[in-house]
């Protein structure tokens, strides 16, 4: 049986075309999940902890008193992991840190004289609190922590305050390698929350939980809605960090093993994941197709459920009849995550056609679990079509811009005349008689 979802874009209609590329969207914004999720917004707002506490105990099945929401520091200090998963973290949070102390270099403040007299440019400035959701449930996800935090560090954010589930069946316990992280990264703000609730406690604040200006984190549709939903009430968030997606791109002289196995890093997530083979090569996609059921069988159930989905309704393989028409493919579906299996030859061209895509991955040696772990590229990444619009969390993400403009005696009598016809063609008498008076 089939694996992956066989489709041929020069054969899709449009509204096919239109269907494949939406992935995701239908879910999150859902109108019975937008209700759901704005009377757990307002119950926060009005109630508090009390809402945030029967949110925990109504979804998770946690039990907490207010005072309970915060973790004691002694809890993350005392967290511990193996060995081995503790000197991996060292060695991606020193990725990421890399990767952004290096970007930072290249946002640096500006300057120059526009004109005679006119000196123009920027300064950076870190925002002065942000919100860490880091999920649980499906999995462990210490990543998640240190992709995000890291970058909001190396920026020079005052404030982090971290959110994070309690662990499914733990009694209220939260995930020990999360809190090896906090610890790593001296995050001492931690709370075990339900992800909608704690966004929502994130944007208002609690008697106990601190309120921020921004907040970043993946989720599930619900987290994703709730931080959608939150900006009305002035938090700003990233759009949009939904299920996990990737796209990759291969010809024929691609491996086959290795792209089955990458096809699955992704699809594994869950079964709202969306994954896409786009390739030049029927017959490298049915060799694919065959090693994708063999992997499958070897995954455990609820891994090889979610592959199944998102290789088969959520995604599957489009064959194209050129490198351009894979290109054409990846931009109107904007990936997530993005690979090139490709001729040396090629990628330069598929480089710089792709324009829209989270992250670009080139060749079979970099896959997808080494972009999420440890290179050090960001690893949260738009979803849902939202790459063509917006870019992955990185220590950007945490600055804002602020214009500075110095101007003399003579700059402003060269800019008068525009300045007045441009006022009073507007009617702003205020405005031209401010620089009338300067230049009389």
């Amino acid at each position: 049986m089939s694996v992956m979802r066989s489709m041929v874009w020069g054969e899709l209609t449009t509204s096919e075309r239109q269907q494949l590329v939406r992935r995701g969207l239908d879910d999150i914004f859902d109108e019975t999940l937008r209700a759901s999720i704005s009377e757990l917004i307002e119950d926060v707002r009005v109630r508090g902890d009390d809402a945030v506490c029967e949110a925990l105990a109504r979804h998770d099945g946690v039990t907490v008193r207010p005072d309970e929401l915060r973790l004691d520091p002694d809890e993350i200090v005392a967290a511990r992991v193996d060995a081995a998963v503790d000197e991996a973290i060292d060695d991606a949070i020193d990725h990421v840190r890399r990767f952004n102390e290096r970007q930072l270099q290249q946002l640096a403040a500006w300057e120059f004289e526009s004109e005679p007299g006119l000196v123009v440019g920027e300064k950076l400035t870190p925002i002065s609190s942000v919100g860490v959701f880091v999920p649980s449930g499906k999995a462990s996800y210490p990543s998640v922590a240190y992709q995000l935090a890291v970058p909001a560090i190396v920026a020079g954010v005052p404030e982090i305050v971290l959110v994070v589930p309690p662990m499914p069946g733990g009694g209220g316990a939260v995930d020990p390698a999360v809190l090896v992280v906090c610890a790593k990264l001296g995050i001492t703000d931690v709370f075990r929350v339900n992800g909608p609730a704690g966004i929502a406690a994130l944007g208002f604040g609690t008697e106990h939980i601190p309120a921020v200006r921004k907040v970043v984190g993946p989720g599930s549709p619900p987290v994703t809605l709730a931080q959608v939903e939150m900006q009305r009430h002035g938090l700003a968030t990233v759009m949009l960090l939904g299920p996990t997606e990737s796209l990759v791109i291969a010809d024929a002289t691609a491996d086959p093993r290795r792209l089955a196995a990458d096809l699955l890093i992704e699809a594994e997530h869950g079964t709202d994941s969306s994954v896409l083979l786009v390739t030049l090569d029927a017959a490298l996609a049915a060799d694919v197709d065959g090693d994708l059921a063999r992997r499958l069988a070897e995954l455990p159930p609820q891994r090889a459920e979610a592959a199944t989905a998102a290789l088969g309704v959520n995604g599957g393989c489009v064959v194209v009849s050129s490198l351009a028409e894979a290109i054409e493919v990846a931009n109107a579906y904007a990936p997530e995550h993005l690979q090139l299996a490709i001729r040396a030859d090629d990628v330069e061209r598929a480089v710089d056609g792709v324009r829209h895509a989270g992250e670009i991955l080139v060749g079979q040696d970099t896959p997808f679990s080494a972009a999420n772990f440890v290179i050090g590229c960001p690893a949260s990444l738009p979803t849902s079509g939202f790459a063509r619009v917006s870019s992955g969390v990185t220590a950007a993400t945490f600055l804002k811009r602020t214009a500075i403009a110095r101007a003399d005696a003579r700059a402003i009598a060269r800019m008068a005349p525009s300045v007045i016809a441009l006022a009073d063609h507007e009617g702003f008498p205020a405005h031209a008689q401010a620089v009338r008076e300067r230049t009389r």
